[in-house]
């Protein structure tokens, strides 16, 4: 079963959601990321807050940097099936 988590989310919250996953996982907090990832951590804030509204890729590229992970293992969650975001 899925939980509430995956279903129905815009991209900007699954990005949001899926970095929550990867701090709990990795044991990290938001501004140890932001200083892995190279963004500031008022950027990595707004990106949890969805204050953005459109995420670059280029910052996810970094942000999954930070995880020491490639953008393709950061997509790689239910978060982002096509069948649980609102496009």
């Amino acid at each position: 079963m899925i939980g509430d988590n995956y279903k129905m989310n815009n991209v900007n919250r699954a990005i949001a959601l899926r970095i929550s996953e990867l701090l709990v996982k990795n044991k990290m907090t938001q501004y140890r990321l932001a200083i892995k990832s190279g963004i500031t951590h008022s950027t990595l804030k707004n990106i949890m807050h969805e204050t953005i509204k459109d995420n670059l890729l280029s910052t996810v590229i970094q942000i999954a940097s930070g995880f020491n992970m490639t953008v393709s293992q950061f997509l790689d969650s239910p978060l982002f099936h096509e069948d649980n975001l609102q496009l």
